[in-house]
Parts: structure tokens; C-alpha cells; sequence
């Protein structure tokens, strides 16, 4: 069968990680990566063994013998590249968030629905093995109705006034960091779990650092590097370290996330626990393969990942068995697997019938966070307003 081939615009960790879990697949090639410069171009690409090497994206996107192209550059940049790459007929996926805000969200799903490609958003945390299990026993009736849902995303790596990322500007990253960078993704899981989405919000946003010392020399992220005073220059801070946002959800569940980059010792820790009418069920992203259960007047207890004893469309996505780990890199994996295998079969591209996030999926997320951004100006209850039905 003929492989699909695939071309990253951008690189960095994220990069690397793409280009990874792409191969593993075994019926894709990636044979075309772009940077902002072709000197930057031929050295990540020779670094990761792929072929064709562009100083300019736009050569990427008109290689003819690219099928999909993923854009994994600063947020700035999502909306142009996924859109151009739309319309010269690639398919797409762009990492999360999909665009700076949700007008631009909304013009690449219309842009996408208009030229029949296939289109996704890299929230590839949906995909670890237990979400996916939690999801099944959800909808099974195994929790009961759920009332509660409440959890974090807790990093330190802008923890420093030194620490510096291009992230930090809203002009880079959108007028949302925090929430928007790394609560999406928790949103999207236990959206994705409850199938139930977001209908109003109340924020409580911070930035505990208002002005950092930005090195003068540029650094990858989660690079450290032994800078002296005179290496920095003051830079006013625009976007949010923190946010503290109550959740109501369209099936009546109430919630509470708390999204933070700048917690000491907390390295990328998600966690969400939900709390039903029969069982509470918690996870952990730092133990993947371990769910706790709570009951009452029963003993409490761990579901270990078995695909044995998983239910079928959540045993799917482990891949190894039970005592075998999986963690981060295979939910890329997985997710690409969906992708990949929806193209392959040339299904078309039915939103509602797709099991991968989509833009659409990117659209939705938006729409939350710019309601949780007017709610941190006004101080109050604000409801979402979705340019788009459908959704988990």
C-alpha cells in the first residue's frame, strides 16, 4: 500500500517527537521539514533524517508529494500556515491552540469543510489509555451522573524571573497563556470523558511575575543556559501565570481547574478527578497506568492499564500489556494512529463521526478560553458562546 507522506513546519522538542511517533506508525514518511531560515532547516532536518530541508514553509506546502502537513510553530503562525496548507489541498494537523483566538479558529474550520481535507488538533492527551477507559465506564453508567469535576495542570518552568519563552508574549502566544497553553488540555480530556462541553466560566486570572529578564540570546524550550546580568533586558509580562476557573458544564456537572506555570518542583503534573453519583474515579498524568476508584461503604481501589479487562474501544489505545508502561509519547502515537488511519481509508472528513479532535475540536477550546478571559477582566459569571454546535 502506498505510504503517506508528511511535512513538519517547525521544530524543538515538539518537533522530534512528531517525527517519532509518525515512523512508528510504519505506512507514514516524513520527508520534508521547514524552519524559519534554511541553515536552521538543514540541521534539524539532517539531526532527525529527513530529506527535503525548506528555509520557507510555503516551499513545504507546495511540494507535491506531501499529503499532510503539521505546523508546529509559535501560536502566531497556526492560522496562517494551517490555512494556506488547507487550501492547497493538504490535509492538516496543528498543535494546540489551534489559532491566537476563535475568529481565526472558525475561518480554518470553514476553510477546511470547504476543501474536504482532514483536519485535526494535536490534543493527544485524550489518548492515554485510562482517559480513555474513564470515558468508557462513564458512559457505561459505571460512575453514575457526574456532579463534580476538579483538577490542575501544575509546571515551574517559567517558576524564574530568568525563565524566558516566547510563550510569555501575548503577540507570540495569544492574550491567553496558562489556561490556554496547558489547561486546554485538561479541559479537552475531561470534556472528552463526561461528554459533556463548558457552557459558562468564572475566572480568576494572575501573573505573579509582571516583568521577567528576557536572555538576549535565544534559547529552545526547557533549554537551560548559565547567563550572567548583563545577558537579560526587563520585559513587561501580558499574559497570565496562573488561573483558578469554576466550570458549569451543559449536563449540569460543576467544576474547577486550577492552571499554573510557576509551581515550584511541579514538572508537567495534570491530574483531574471526577466525582459521580456511584463512583469517583482520579488519575494522575505522572502514574498514566494507574486509576483510582473511590466507592462508598466499599474498599477503594486501583484499575492498573490491562487491555484485557479494558472495554474494546478503550483497549484499542495500549498497546503493551498490563505492567507495561505507556506514557506521553505513545498518546502521539496514538492520536496519529486515528489521524493517519482515517486518511488511509479516505473516510472523508464527517466531524461528528471522526474519533480524533478536530478543528472544530481547536475551535471549541477557544471559545472557552475567550470566555475565561472576559470573566478575569469583569469578575463575573461569563457563558460561552460557541460560533459552532457539535462537540463532545
Amino acid at each position: 500500500m502506498k505510504k503517506i507522506k508528511a511535512g513538519l513546519i517547525g521544530g524543538g522538542f515538539i518537533g522530534a517527537i512528531h517525527a517519532e511517533a509518525l515512523r512508528r506508525l510504519g505506512y507514514v514518511d516524513v520527508i520534508a521539514l521547514a524552519e524559519a531560515n534554511q541553515d536552521a532547516a538543514d540541521t534539524l532536518a539532517g539531526q532527525l533524517s529527513i530529506p527535503k530541508a525548506y528555509g520557507n514553509y510555503k516551499d513545504l506546502i507546495s511540494d507535491g508529494e506531501i499529503d499532510t502537513v503539521h505546523v508546529l510553530t509559535p501560536n502566531k503562525f497556526h492560522f496562517q500556515m494551517s490555512r494556506e496548507a488547507e487550501e492547497a489541498g493538504k490535509h492538516v494537523v496543528c498543535e494546540k491552540p489551534l489559532s491566537m483566538n476563535s475568529i481565526e479558529a472558525h475561518e480554518l474550520v470553514q476553510t477546511a469543510r470547504k476543501k474536504g481535507v482532514v483536519n485535526a488538533v494535536c490534543h493527544n492527551m485524550r489518548y492515554y489509555p485510562l482517559v480513555k477507559q474513564a470515558r468508557e465506564m462513564i458512559k457505561a453508567g459505571e460512575a453514575g451522573d457526574i456532579r463534580l469535576v476538579h483538577g490542575n495542570y501544575l509546571q515551574d518552568w517559567l517558576f524564574l524571573d530568568t525563565d524566558y519563552n516566547w510563550r510569555l508574549s501575548a503577540e507570540f502566544g495569544g492574550k491567553s497563556r496558562a489556561v490556554a497553553d496547558i489547561g486546554t488540555h485538561w479541559l479537552d480530556m475531561v470534556q472528552y470523558m463526561i461528554g459533556q462541553r463548558v457552557v459558562s466560566v468564572y475566572a480568576d486570572l494572575n501573573t505573579f511575575i509582571p516583568v521577567r529578564k528576557k536572555p538576549k540570546v535565544e534559547a529552545a524550550t526547557y533549554v537551560v543556559r548559565d547567563l550572567g546580568p548583563d545577558d537579560y533586558e526587563d520585559v513587561t509580562i501580558d499574559t497570565e501565570d496562573h488561573g483558578t476557573v469554576m466550570l458549569k458544564f451543559s449536563g449540569g456537572t460543576k467544576g474547577v481547574l486550577i492552571a499554573c506555570q510557576v509551581c515550584a518542583g511541579r514538572k508537567n503534573h495534570i491530574e483531574w478527578e471526577l466525582n459521580g453519583t456511584k463512583k469517583t474515579f482520579q488519575w494522575c498524568g505522572e502514574k498514566p497506568n494507574h486509576m483510582w476508584i473511590g466507592e462508598r461503604g466499599k474498599v477503594n481501589g486501583e484499575f492498573i492499564k490491562n487491555p484485557a479487562i479494558m472495554y474494546p474501544d478503550a483497549a484499542t489505545y495500549a498497546g503493551a500489556p498490563c505492567g507495561l508502561g505507556e506514557g506521553y509519547l505513545d498518546t502521539f502515537k496514538s492520536i496519529f494512529s486515528d489521524i493517519y488511519g482515517w486518511i488511509r481509508e479516505g473516510k472523508g472528513m464527517d466531524e461528528q463521526k471522526v474519533p480524533f479532535p478536530t478543528f472544530l475540536t481547536g475551535l471549541q477550546e477557544l471559545s472557552i478560553v475567550d470566555a475565561v478571559l472576559k470573566s478575569g477582566e469583569s469578575g463575573t459569571w461569563v457563558d460561552v458562546e460557541y460560533l459552532e454546535d457539535g462537540g463532545y
